[in-house]
Formats: C-alpha cells, sequence, structure tokens
C-alpha cells in the first residue's frame, strides 16, 4: 500500500520574509539615487549658503587651522559631488555588470553617513568648533568606506572586465586617499596632507568619474534619441584620458606648474575631439542637447589651464587665478550635474524624458554663475563677483532642487517599484 501523498508546503524564505519587507518603506528608500541625489542636492544649497555667507563676512570661517577656502573645497569635492556620483553608480553597477541590484541595507548606511558628516562639517563651518570638524570627517570617511565596499563587491564577483568600471572604481579609490589624506592633516597637524586633498580631487576624483559616465551614456542616449546617430565610443579614449590627468597632477604637485601646459592641451585636444564626434548632427531633444553643451566646458577649462601654465613659463604678467579650476567645477560639474540628475530622475520616475521649464531655468542659470565665476578672476575686485556667484548658485538651484525633492518623495507615476 503507497503512502498518502504529502502535500508540499513552501518554507518561508528568509530573505524575502526579512525585516526589510515588513516594513512599509517611504518611497525617498526605493532606489539610491532617490535617497542619495536627495542628500546631494540638499547638501548643495546648505553649503552654498554658507559659502555666501562666509564671503559676505556673515560667519565664522572655519575650524583653527583650516583656511575657509580648504573647507570650501572638502565640502563640494569630497561631500556633495561625490553623493550624487555613489547614487548614480550604485544604481548602474549592478546593470553593468549584470548582477543583483542593491537592497536599502547597501544605500541607507552609506547616505545616512554622508548627510551626517556634512551636516557635522557645517556645524563646524558656522561654530569654528574642530570637534565638529572631526566628527565631520569621520561620518564622511564612513560613508566613503561604506560605499567602496558595496562597489567594490560588484567588482569583485563579475565574470568579465569592464572598462567604464575600472575607470570610476580608479577615481574613487583616489578620492578615498584623498579623505583620508585630508583626515591625516587634520589629526596629526599636518596641513600640507590637507591641502594635497584639495588639490588631486577635481583631476584624480570629479573628471575621470564625470568624463567615463559620459564616455558610457553620453552616446547610447543620443543613438536612442536622434535618428541615424553614429555612437562614438572608442576604447582609446579613458587610457588617454587617464595619462592627461597623470601629467598634470605630477606636474603640478611637482612644482612644474609651468611645464604642464603639454598635458593641458593635450586633454584639452582629446575632450575638443569627443565633443565634436559626440555632437548630434540631426535635430534632438533638449534633454539630450543640455549634455553636449554642458560638457563644452571641459575642453575650455583645460584650454584655460594650458593658458595659464604658457604665462608662467614665458613670464607673461596674465594670471588666471583660479578661473580655470572654476571653469571646470561650476562650468562643467556644475552644469552637467544639473543636466545628468535631471535625466536619470525622469526616466528613475516613470516620467517624459523632457527638460522642463525649472530644470532648463537651473542649466541656463549654472551656464551663467560659471561665466560670472571666471569672468569675475580677471577683474581688479573679484570680491564682489564671487558672492554675486554664489548667491546666484543658490537662486537657480534652488527650483531644481525643491522640484526634484518632490520627485524623490513621491512614488514613480508609472507603478513600477523603484
Amino acid at each position: 500500500m503507497l503512502p498518502p501523498r504529502q502535500m508540499h508546503i513552501p518554507m518561508p524564505n528568509p530573505v524575502t520574509t526579512s525585516f526589510q519587507d515588513s516594513v512599509r518603506w517611504p518611497p525617498l528608500t526605493a532606489a539610491p539615487h532617490r535617497l542619495l541625489f536627495l542628500i546631494g542636492a540638499a547638501n548643495v544649497l546648505a553649503s552654498m549658503l554658507w559659502w555666501w555667507m562666509h564671503l559676505n563676512g556673515w560667519s565664522v570661517a572655519a575650524a583653527p587651522g583650516v583656511p575657509s577656502p580648504w573647507l570650501h573645497g572638502f565640502l563640494m569635492q569630497y561631500q556633495v559631488l561625490p553623493t550624487f556620483m555613489f547614487g548614480f553608480l550604485l544604481t548602474v553597477y549592478p546593470r553593468w555588470m549584470a548582477q543583483r541590484e542593491a537592497t536599502r541595507w547597501h544605500y541607507l548606511p552609506i547616505g545616512l553617513a554622508l548627510l551626517s558628516g556634512q551636516a557635522l562639517t557645517l556645524v563646524c563651518a558656522w561654530s569654528g568648533s574642530s570637534l565638529f570638524l572631526s566628527l565631520g570627517w569621520f561620518n564622511t570617511a564612513a560613508g566613503w568606506l561604506a560605499g567602496m565596499a558595496v562597489l567594490g563587491g560588484w567588482v569583485l564577483r563579475a565574470q568579465s572586465r569592464d572598462a567604464h568600471v575600472r575607470s570610476t572604481y580608479l577615481a574613487l579609490s583616489i578620492g578615498m586617499f584623498g579623505v583620508l589624506a585630508f583626515g591625516f592633516g587634520l589629526h596629526a597637524g599636518r596641513p600640507d596632507w590637507q591641502y594635497l586633498a584639495i588639490r588631486i580631487a577635481a583631476f584624480g576624483l570629479l573628471m575621470p568619474i564625470y568624463v567615463t559616465v559620459a564616455h558610457r551614456v553620453f552616446p547610447f542616449f543620443a543613438g536612442n534619441a536622434v535618428p541615424g546617430y553614429h555612437v562614438y565610443r572608442p576604447g582609446w579614449l579613458l587610457p588617454a584620458m587617464w595619462m592627461g590627468i597623470a601629467a598634470h597632477l605630477a606636474a603640478e604637485l611637482a612644482g612644474f606648474s609651468a611645464w604642464r601646459w603639454p598635458a593641458d592641451l593635450a586633454l584639452a585636444a582629446l575632450f575638443a575631439h569627443l565633443l565634436w564626434r559626440w555632437w548630434p548632427r540631426a535635430k534632438a531633444p533638449p534633454l539630450l542637447i543640455v549634455l553636449f553643451v554642458g560638457f563644452v566646458w571641459l575642453p575650455l577649462s583645460m584650454t584655460l589651464y594650458a593658458i595659464d601654465s604658457l604665462s608662467t613659463l614665458i613670464g607673461a604678467e596674465l594670471s588666471l587665478g583660479r578661473a580655470p579650476l572654476h571653469a571646470l567645477a561650476v562650468g562643467f560639474f556644475g552644469t552637467l550635474l544639473v543636466a545628468m540628475a535631471t535625466r536619470v530622475t525622469a526616466g528613475h520616475s516613470g516620467r517624459p524624458l523632457q527638460l522642463g521649464r525649472i530644470a532648463g531655468f537651473a542649466f541656463v542659470g549654472m551656464h551663467l554663475v560659471a561665466m560670472a565665476r571666471v569672468v569675475g578672476e580677471l577683474m581688479p575686485d573679484p570680491s564682489a563677483w564671487w558672492r554675486a556667484s554664489a548667491l546666484a548658485w543658490l537662486l537657480v538651484f534652488l527650483p531644481w532642487v525643491l522640484r526634484s525633492a518632490w520627485v524623490y518623495l513621491t512614488p514613480r507615476l508609472d507603478g513600477r517599484p523603484g
């Protein structure tokens, strides 16, 4: 006699019955870019508000031993912009390497650490307390380490090597070194290490990530939006970019800025070539065009760097001051931040891929801010231009931040998860 057939009762899956699934999470935590983009957007306003008030003499400069421009550089280069970068890379790394996407327990600690790190750093900026700067640095370093660990896990598990993953992770590794160097200088009484961290960030961290992401996604976006568009994504470009960056930083850090111009001209030519090949020859939507318009600032800024180096070499009485740096930082990083974040936000919220008036206002406004910041360096009294550009930054960013916050705090329009 056969035994009675037993009914199969599925055992609960510990993953699907986890605490994460038993909690009704707000839309802000539904995807990495939601949380981290909102934190980054809020940090932009908070950091620029302090900087504008400091330029007007209405706030404490910084903690003892940390010049206010260095604190401004640390805030923007290691706290504000990397928050957007981690939000983007935590979203795309699994897709680039065909792996499982990040869970909340991957990106929530990263976002909260970076948020608290920046908040504590700003408390230091307002109060002049070294304790809050130390706490802010510690939380920032913790957020960076957590982000590097999560992204590094995908890199180690990848079945094949991806040039864009290697390039972005190398840049983040340089950024991690910069965070640690700043902290070492802060706690060991070594301002030269703090200055080193500030000097390597724009070229070692920010530029390669921006260019690498553009190399990956700009031709893809254009190919989907412009009929007959020829996708141009040369494999030699990223190594060539890194060689130019290495030459620039080597000359700069060794004190040979007068001989930096060959690397700067080479990078300017490289990026101008890339922009020429990428530019759509047919009608393209505004949300695509703004990507290429923002990229114009990159070869322009490298040309300014080359002119500044050559003027030093020949002994000309022409000092561009921080004009090249702010053409890069405000013009390139700032305008493309608005363009890329707007596109990612629209695409991942079920909204049409349209620029819109608010984002368009922020994009055009950031170009004007960059122009004012660059021109101001050439004026007899640039301080008024500094204050005006900082205030303008706040005014053009505020509507964009408020609208973006609404999107991140509400569910997708198409009902899909994420």
